[in-house]
């Protein structure tokens, strides 16, 4: 069985430096038998760009969707677009979507406007929803709830909040995705969220090129790493790093309807 990069930012890879190109990133990623990606957008025109890039590989399949922090305003947001990229058979969710705080407040109102027109998208198209979240996960969790998200279900990436939200998400049937964040040191909380959340709820993803995991942190992070999530997940739930990787590739099939 191989590991799935559930949440990966191909196109935003050092292909200067680190990597001579797409291909050169796969290979690395199989020998680490990571053998499929969710190359994961993060605007209308990233999207065009990413798929253009990198094109029609096996071990690649994409979403579409605009970034809260690529929300500056309605009218920058191409919600026609989205639909239609949302019905390519290459497009297996919608997102990344969702709100953050952190880097911006002044555009609250627009983020949960266009927040709600994804989750929309994804009803249409019968596709589930990549959210993100930062420093707003009640806000993020209210309209969830309001727009009933778990109709198409989806992830929340990166989880980095705590077990009661991760009950809340669990109930609407949403999956929780950790990244390289979980082996960083200083946030032991994590091993109690990683014990909470049941192993069929759980995929694994490394953000890349950010959040590069434990022992690599200094680099730039590529898809690659998902083995050292995986590993470090195994190791809490005491159980092989093979159980692992059939779990969770059995649940990316399953929430991602990849037959």
């Amino acid at each position: 069985m191989f590991l799935i990069d559930s949440h990966c930012h191909l196109n935003q890879l050092d292909y200067k430096i680190i990597h001579k190109d797409i291909s050169d990133v796969l290979r690395k990623a199989y020998q680490k038998n990571v053998k499929l990606m969710l190359s994961v957008s993060t605007s209308i025109s990233d999207y065009e760009v990413m798929v253009r890039n990198i094109g029609c590989r096996p071990e690649v399949i994409f979403s579409c969707g605009v970034h809260p922090v690529d929300v500056y305003h309605i009218k920058n947001f191409d919600y026609d677009k989205l639909k239609k990229f949302s019905c390519n058979k290459n497009v297996v969710a919608i997102g990344e979507t969702g709100l953050d705080y952190y880097h911006s407040m002044s555009n609250i109102d627009i983020q949960k406007v266009v927040f709600r027109k994804h989750i929309a998208v994804a009803k249409d198209a019968n596709k589930p929803i990549i959210v993100h979240s930062r420093n707003a996960i009640n806000d993020t969790i209210t309209v969830l709830h309001e727009e009933h998200a778990e109709k198409v279900g989806g992830v929340l990436h990166c989880f980095s909040e705590d077990i009661d939200s991760a009950k809340i998400l669990l109930d609407m049937s949403f999956y929780i995705s950790f990244s390289g964040i979980i082996t960083f040191q200083k946030v032991d909380r994590f091993k109690k969220i990683i014990q909470y959340v049941p192993l069929d709820r759980i995929l694994l993803e490394t953000d890349s090129p950010y959040l590069t995991p434990v022992p690599y942190r200094g680099q730039e992070n590529q898809p690659a790493y998902v083995y050292e999530i995986a590993k470090y997940i195994a190791n809490i739930k005491k159980i092989s790093l093979d159980n692992i990787a059939f779990i969770t590739t059995s649940n990316f099939y399953k929430l991602f309807q990849i037959l």
